[in-house]
């Protein structure tokens, strides 16, 4: 099993074809997918022919994932994915953050834990500039993880979705966090990246 990073609570690793039963249930809870296609639950067969080969994409200009499970350290427990892919394939220079966790796994800071993490990996490892992020503008949970993982709003937008749904109307938002901006941020003494565990 490839592992990415760890942290104090998190194991960020490779996907396999054997997780398809957990993005299953991830991907079937309405609340994890409400703001993704208005709470639709995503069939095995769209996990197996659309989901997953895009999980276990290596990317060239990483030599390696973009997209990477997480897992309770002290348990093993799936609590969901972080993606953090470089936009162009061939360029590590740009990437995009995400993640969908567990309802089991909100409010307890293992997104911002994650975020984190791979921000630090990312400007410190992988020749990465600026880190971006894309949400829905009423997705207020997922833009406080933006913010405390040190990423600042850039604009309000409206994006190409097939269909409309609740919330849709106010528009998405992007946030970014340049290797600049980071590295002052870590000059400042602020509290924007800890330092990863090494992978066993």
């Amino acid at each position: 099993m490839r592992i990415l990073l760890e942290t104090d609570r998190l194991v960020l690793r490779a996907f396999t074809e054997a997780d398809t039963d957990h993005l299953l249930a991830l991907d079937g809870d309405p609340e994890v997918m409400r703001f993704i296609d208005g709470g639709r639950p995503t069939s095995r067969e769209a996990i197996l022919t659309s989901t997953l080969p895009r999980l276990l994409h290596d990317h060239p200009c990483f030599g390696t994932r973009g997209y990477w499970a997480a897992e309770e350290r002290a348990t093993g427990a799936f609590l969901g994915w972080f993606e953090f892919r470089p936009l162009d394939d061939h360029d590590p220079r740009v990437v995009e953050l995400g993640y969908r966790l567990n309802r089991s796994a909100w409010g307890a800071g293992h997104a911002t834990e994650g975020a984190r993490a791979l921000i630090r990996k990312g400007f410190t490892d992988l020749g990465v500039e600026r880190v971006t992020a894309n949400t829905m503008a009423v997705n207020t949970r997922s833009r406080r993880v933006m913010e405390k993982a040190g990423l600042s709003f850039v604009r309000t937008f409206t994006g190409d979705w097939p269909e409309a749904i609740e919330g849709s109307e106010h528009g998405d938002v992007e946030y970014e966090l340049t290797r600049d901006e980071w590295e002052r941020l870590r000059r400042s003494g602020a509290t924007v990246s800890p330092s990863p565990s090494p992978a066993r």
